[in-house]
C-alpha cells in the first residue's frame, strides 16, 4: 500500500487521533506527496462519508422496521391491540437511540492530514481555514490537541510564524454562533506554546475571553490591557452574573487579579470602556466588572471627572452606576454638580431622572445660599414625559420655594408651559405667572355601525341528499338530527343509503359518551347494523347541566330507535338563527302528534319549550289552549305566563369556598392572596319539568369538567333565558384554560337572545373587556359594547360595576380596559362608555381606609375624558366624596377636575 493509500484509508475511518499517527510516520517527500493529493480528495472524502452514513441509517431502519414487526407479531399472538404510539416510544427495540458515529468526522482527518504535511506555516492556516472545514467536525476539543500535538513536530520558528498568522487569521465570530470555532482554540493554544507576543487583533481577544479563563495564563499580561479595547467582548461576556461571581468566570477570575495588584489597570479599564460608548447590552459585563470591584470614595475621587462624562449620554445602566458613586462624594465642586444635574434632568430615561431628582432634593437641602443655580435643572424635569417624574419635580419646587430668588422663580416660571394644566396651576400659586391652557381634547366619534343580526336557519333536511355531516357547528348537529328522524319516517330506504356512507369503525365507543358525534355514530350504526350497546350518559355532575342536556337529547334519540318509538320528526327543531322555534309551527308539530297519536320525547319537549319566544301572538296561545295532549297542555301553560323566571346573581368567594360563617365576601372587600372565584345562584321553583329544572339550577364553580366543545352551542339550547345560559358560562370565564372557556364567539350568541339582563350577562362582556388574551386589538376587544350600544340593549351600568369587581379581584389590569373602552367610544359608543363609567368607579375606586395607587389616577383621568366625549352633567357620589378630602395628591387632583367638570 502507497503512502497516499494509508492516509485515505486512515481519513475513512474518521479517527483524527489514527490520521496523525499515520501521517507523522511518513517521509518528508511521502508527506509532500501527500499535501500534494489532499485538495483533491475533500469532494470524495465528503462522498464516501456521505455514502457510509446512508448505507447505516438504511440499515438501521430495516433494523427497526424488522423488530417493530415483531412486536406487532408478539401483540397479537398475546391478543392485545397494538397502538400506533407505540410505534414511537423511545429507547425500544424499534427505536432505538443513534450514537454517534466516528466515520462522519471526515473533515477533522482531513484538517490533521494538511496540518501534518503541508509546509509553509501560511499554507498551513489557510488549509485549516478552509470554508469546506467549517461547522463540520467535532467540537469538543479533541481534534485541537491533536493538531497542536502534530504543529509541536514542527521547528520552533515556524510554530512562531504559524501562530501569530493563525491568530491574525481569526475574524468576528458572529453573536449567535452555532458551536465552537476550533481556529480559535488552536490559534491560543500555540501562541501559549510558543510564547510569542500575541498581535494586537481585536478577534483574538474575544476568543481570548469566549473560552473560560486560564490560571497562571501566559497570555493574561498580553491581553488583560486589550479587554476593554476589543470589540466584541461586552457581546461575549454579557450573561455572567456577578451576584456572585461563578467559580471559573471572567468576573470572578478578574474579582481575583484585582487583588493581586490589578485593581487600578481593571478600574481604569471599565472607566475608559464606558467612556468609549456602546450599547447598554455589550456594556453590562463591563457594569458587573466595575460594581464587582466597589471603588472606594477615594478612588471615585480620583476619576470623579470621567464619571461626571457620563452622566449626559452613557447607556442607563452606566449612568446610574457613575451617578451612584457621585452621590458618595461630599466634596464635589458646586459648578460641577449643577452640571450633572442639569445632564441628568435632561435625559429621556424615567429611571434616571427620578433618581437625578432625588440627588437634587437632597443637594438643594445642603445647598449655601439661594438655589437660583438648580433651577434651570427642575426645569428639564418638568419636560419630563412622565406625569409620575412631573409630579414629583412639582413636589420639590414647592418643598425648596422660599430659596428661590425673583432670577431662580423666573427661571422655574420659563419651563410652566411644559407641564401638564393641573400641575402648572400648583406652580403658579406658589411662583405666579400663568399656566398652559389645558388643551381641548379632539374627539370626533364614528357612526355607530348596524347592530348584528343572526343568519336565518337552514331548511329542514327532507331528501337524503340533504343529510350533511353531524359535527361542526350547532345547526349542523340539529339539522343531522331532526333530518335523521324524519327520513327514519319519510325515506327508510334513503336513509340507510345515505348514513352507508360513513366509515364508522368496527367496535361502539367506550361508554359514557361525552360527546355529541359519538351519539351520531351510534344512531347511524343502530340504523345500519341494528345493533349498538345501551346509551352510556355520564353520571350526574361529572359534565355541566347544559351539556348533559343536549346529551339527553341523542341518548333519547338512541334509546327511541332501539324500542322502535320514534316520532315522525321533532319537535324542537329550530326555525331561527338564534335557536328559536316559532310559537305556532311548535303548535302545529304539536297537533300533527295529536293526530297520529305520537306521544312527545321529554328531552325534545323541554328543548322545544326553552326555545320559543318569551312572547306569543294571543291567537297562538288560543291554538295551544285547544290541544289536548300532555304535552299539548305543558305547551300551552309556558305560552300562557308558565315561563319560568329565576331569581339569579353572581358572588365572589374566596378558593371556591363561603367565608366563614356561611356568607360571601362584601364585594367592596379588596383582593387578597386567596385564588378568587365566582359563584353563580339560580332560585326558582320547581317547573313540574325535570330537565328544565336540571338546567336552571346553579352550574357551581367547577372549572375543568369536560365540554365536549359545546360550550358555543349553550345560548341556542335557552335563546329566551340568555341570563341563565351567561351563568352557566361564569365558571369558564377566569379559568378558562386549559379547559375551554367562554368567549366572544358566546357572548355575540347572548347578545342576540332574549330575556332580562343580571349580574351573569354582564359580567360576560365585562371580563372580554378586560382580558387583552383572546385578542390583542383594542378595536376589536371593542365590538361587544359597540354592538350593543347600536341595538340599544343591556344594561351597560351593570358592565361597568362587574368590570370594578374584576379589576379588584383578579388578575386583570386597568391599561387593557381603558384602551378597550377608548376604542368603543371612537367607533360611536362614547355615551354608553361613559355610562360603563357610571357603574365601575363606585367600586373600582378605593375607599376612605384604602390606600390609592397610580391606577386609580389613571382611571380618574381617563373618565374625565369620558365624560367629555359624552357630554355628561351631574355628579357622581364617590367621585364627589373624593374631591372634598383635604390632600394635594394626584389621585384627588383628577377627582377634583372630573367632579368640577360634572358640576
Amino acid at each position: 500500500m502507497t503512502a497516499w493509500e494509508t492516509v485515505v484509508a486512515a481519513i475513512d475511518t474518521g479517527d483524527p487521533q489514527w490520521v496523525a499517527e499515520r501521517v507523522l510516520a511518513l517521509g518528508e517527500r511521502e508527506r509532500r506527496e501527500v499535501a500534494t493529493l489532499l485538495p483533491a480528495h475533500i469532494a470524495v472524502a465528503e462522498e464516501r462519508a456521505h455514502a457510509r452514513e446512508l448505507e447505516r441509517v438504511t440499515r438501521r431502519e430495516r433494523e427497526s422496521e424488522a423488530a417493530w414487526r415483531e412486536h406487532v407479531r408478539r401483540a397479537e399472538r398475546a391478543g392485545r391491540t397494538v397502538h400506533e404510539y407505540e410505534r414511537w416510544e423511545w429507547n425500544t427495540p424499534w427505536n432505538r437511540p443513534w450514537p454517534l458515529e466516528r466515520e462522519a468526522n471526515w473533515a477533522d482527518s482531513l484538517r490533521v492530514a494538511g496540518a501534518a504535511t503541508i509546509g509553509g506555516a501560511a499554507a498551513v492556516v489557510a488549509w485549516l481555514n478552509r470554508r469546506e472545514f467549517q461547522e463540520r467536525g467535532d467540537a469538543s476539543g479533541a481534534t485541537t490537541a491533536i493538531l497542536e500535538g502534530v504543529l509541536s513536530a514542527r521547528p520552533a520558528a515556524w510554530q512562531e510564524d504559524f501562530a501569530t498568522r493563525a491568530a491574525l487569521r481569526l475574524r468576528p465570530a458572529p453573536r449567535r454562533r452555532r458551536r465552537p470555532d476550533e481556529t480559535d482554540a488552536l490559534a491560543l493554544a500555540m501562541l501559549r506554546r510558543t510564547g510569542v507576543v500575541p498581535p494586537e487583533h481585536d478577534p483574538l481577544v474575544v476568543a481570548w475571553v469566549r473560552r473560560p479563563p486560564v490560571r497562571e495564563d501566559p497570555l493574561l499580561d498580553h491581553l488583560l490591557p486589550r479587554l476593554f479595547e476589543a470589540e466584541g467582548v461586552g457581546a461575549v461576556l454579557r450573561g455572567e452574573r456577578a451576584e456572585p461571581p461563578a467559580r471559573g468566570t471572567w468576573l470572578a477570575t478578574l474579582k481575583r487579579l484585582a487583588g493581586q495588584g490589578r485593581r487600578d489597570l481593571l478600574l481604569d479599564g471599565c472607566v475608559r470602556r464606558f467612556l468609549r460608548g456602546g450599547e447598554a447590552a455589550d456594556l453590562r459585563f463591563f457594569v458587573r466588572l466595575h460594581e464587582l470591584l466597589q471603588p472606594t470614595p477615594d478612588e471615585v475621587s480620583k476619576r470623579a471627572a470621567d464619571y461626571l462624562r457620563l452622566l449626559p449620554a452613557a447607556p442607563g445602566p452606566v449612568a446610574e452606576a457613575a451617578l451612584r458613586h457621585l452621590r458618595g462624594l461630599d466634596h464635589l465642586d458646586h459648578a460641577d454638580v449643577s452640571e450633572a444635574l442639569r445632564a441628568l434632568l435632561f435625559r429621556p430615561e424615567r429611571k434616571l431622572v427620578t433618581a437625578g431628582l432625588t440627588w437634587l432634593d437632597a443637594v438643594a437641602r445642603a445647598w449655601p445660599g439661594d438655589l437660583d443655580e438648580l433651577a434651570p435643572a427642575l426645569g428639564y424635569a418638568f419636560a419630563c414625559e412622565s406625569a409620575d417624574v412631573q409630579g414629583r419635580a412639582v413636589r420639590i419646587a414647592v418643598k425648596h420655594a422660599k430659596r428661590f430668588t425673583p432670577v431662580g422663580a423666573q427661571a422655574l416660571r420659563d419651563s410652566f408651559g411644559v407641564l401638564p394644566h393641573q400641575l402648572g396651576e400648583t406652580l403658579v400659586a406658589v411662583f405666579g405667572g400663568e399656566a398652559a391652557e389645558e388643551p381641548p381634547e379632539p374627539f370626533t366619534p364614528a357612526e355607530l355601525p348596524a347592530p348584528r343580526h343572526a343568519e336565518a336557519f337552514p331548511a329542514p333536511v327532507t331528501a337524503p341528499v340533504e343529510l350533511g355531516p353531524c359535527w361542526g357547528g350547532w345547526e349542523s348537529a340539529e339539522l343531522w338530527l331532526a333530518g335523521v328522524v324524519r327520513l327514519h319516517h319519510d325515506d327508510r330506504d334513503g336513509l340507510v343509503a345515505k348514513l352507508s356512507e360513513w366509515r364508522l369503525g368496527r367496535r361502539s365507543h367506550e361508554r359514557p359518551w361525552l360527546d355529541v358525534w359519538q351519539w351520531c355514530e351510534e344512531i347511524a350504526r343502530l340504523i345500519l347494523t341494528g345493533g349498538s350497546p345501551a346509551g352510556g350518559l355520564p353520571r350526574g355532575g361529572a359534565v355541566s347541566a347544559p351539556h348533559l342536556f343536549l346529551l339527553r337529547r341523542w341518548a333519547e334519540v338512541h334509546s327511541a330507535l332501539q324500542d322502535g318509538a320514534l316520532p315522525p320528526y321533532l319537535l324542537a327543531e329550530p326555525t331561527e338563527g338564534t335557536g328559536h322555534v316559532d310559537a305556532g309551527e311548535l303548535v302545529a308539530r304539536l297537533a300533527g302528534y295529536e293526530r297520529r297519536g305520537v306521544e312527545a320525547l321529554p328531552a325534545d319537549l323541554q328543548q322545544a319549550l326553552l326555545r320559543l319566544p318569551r312572547e306569543a301572538a294571543p291567537e297562538v296561545v288560543a291554538r295551544a289552549r285547544l290541544l289536548t295532549s300532555q304535552a299539548g297542555r305543558a305547551a300551552a301553560r309556558w305560552m300562557d305566563g308558565g315561563s319560568p323566571e329565576p331569581v339569579t346573581e353572581v358572588c365572589w368567594l374566596a378558593s371556591g369556598r363561603l367565608d366563614p360563617g356561611g356568607e360571601y365576601r362584601d364585594d367592596r372587600a379588596p383582593a387578597d392572596t386567596r385564588t378568587p372565584d365566582l359563584a353563580p345562584r339560580i332560585r326558582l321553583a320547581p317547573t313540574g319539568l325535570p330537565l328544565v329544572d336540571e338546567l336552571f339550577t346553579e352550574p357551581g364553580w367547577r372549572r375543568r369538567e369536560g365540554q365536549g366543545g359545546l360550550l358555543p352551542w349553550w345560548p341556542y339550547v335557552m335563546p329566551s333565558h340568555r341570563e341563565v345560559v351567561a351563568l352557566h358560562f361564569v365558571p369558564h370565564l377566569l379559568y378558562g384554560w386549559p379547559a375551554q372557556g367562554a368567549g366572544p364567539a358566546e357572548a355575540y350568541a347572548l347578545a342576540l337572545a332574549e330575556g332580562p339582563w343580571g349580574e351573569g350577562m354582564a359580567l360576560v362582556p365585562a371580563f372580554l373587556l378586560a382580558d387583552p388574551s383572546w385578542s390583542k386589538l383594542p378595536v376589536v376587544r371593542a365590538g361587544l359594547v359597540v354592538d350593543l350600544a347600536a341595538r340599544g340593549d343591556g344594561d351597560v351600568e351593570e358592565i361597568g360595576r362587574q368590570l370594578g369587581l374584576l379589576l379588584r379581584r383578579t388578575w386583570l389590569k386597568p391599561g387593557p380596559v381603558l384602551e378597550t373602552l377608548e376604542s368603543a367610544a371612537e367607533q360611536g359608543a362614547h355615551r354608553e362608555v361613559w355610562r360603563i363609567m357610571t357603574g365601575f368607579l363606585p367600586v373600582f375606586l378605593p375607599g376612605p381606609e384604602e390606600r390609592p395607587h397610580t391606577r386609580h389616577t389613571q382611571v380618574l383621568a381617563f373618565a374625565l375624558r369620558a365624560a367629555r366625549w359624552a357630554g355628561a352633567q351631574g355628579p357622581v357620589p364617590c367621585v364627589a366624596e373624593i374631591a372634598e378630602r383635604r390632600a394635594s395628591n394626584n389621585f384627588v387632583r383628577e377627582a377634583r377636575r372630573l367632579h368640577t367638570y360634572l358640576t
